[in-house]
């Protein structure tokens, strides 16, 4: 994709791992895209449960302002994150939620809208819910082509703790085939299951 600004913000409550999907993307713009970028962590309470986001904000250039204005990408694993930090979108951007945790969504919002059973497939997939985080960092890989597939990996095997690494890889390459298959659809409304999963080769 080309492009030379972009703003992605991810969102979710306490001990969903969404801090962490920011900090692998901001990593793999800088270090594999030769991108400037820059990692903003919101927390209203910083205990498990509160709602906390973290925007990336994105330059081939230069950076002037490091928080996101102008959202092209609105992640979120909960409704009480949903709720408080679904603002500042473009209408033009893509909006992806976890529907079971995210079931109230405003009828007819301009964006297009996917909805993946992100937490469900980490546990059922990867054992651990918290792998959603790995798994929707790479899900934005694969919708927006704002990074390459093979440098969003590099960035999840480099941020991952020692022994993790294959899971970490799983994860991450669930995402971006999801990701690929709702870049795929023309729909405005894009439904994953984890029928949807394709599992990666080893």
């Amino acid at each position: 994709m080309k492009f030379d600004h972009y703003e992605a913000r991810f969102a979710g409550v306490g001990g969903q791992g969404v801090i962490l999907a920011g900090k692998i993307l901001a990593y793999g713009m800088v270090s594999f895209e030769g991108c400037r970028a820059i990692e903003t962590p919101t927390y209203t309470a910083q205990v498990r449960g509160g709602a906390t986001k973290v925007d990336v904000v994105i330059d081939k250039n230069h950076i002037e302002y490091p928080r996101s204005e102008s959202l092209d990408f609105f992640l979120s694993l909960h409704q009480k994150s949903f709720t408080i930090y679904y603002k500042e979108i473009k209408p033009d951007a893509i909006v992806v939620v976890d529907p079971n945790l995210t079931p109230n969504i405003p009828a007819n919002i301009p964006q297009k809208l996917v909805m993946v059973d992100l937490v469900e497939i980490a546990k059922k997939q990867m054992g651990k819910t918290l792998y959603a985080a790995v798994i929707a960092v790479g899900l934005f890989a694969g919708i927006t082509k704002v990074i390459k597939e093979s440098n969003i990996q590099k960035a999840v095997l480099d941020n991952a703790p020692k022994g993790t690494e294959i899971d970490n890889l799983k994860a991450v390459k669930i995402g971006i085939e999801l990701g690929k298959k709702a870049l795929k659809s023309n729909d405005k409304v894009v439904k994953l299951t984890i029928d949807d999963v394709e599992i990666p080769e080893e």
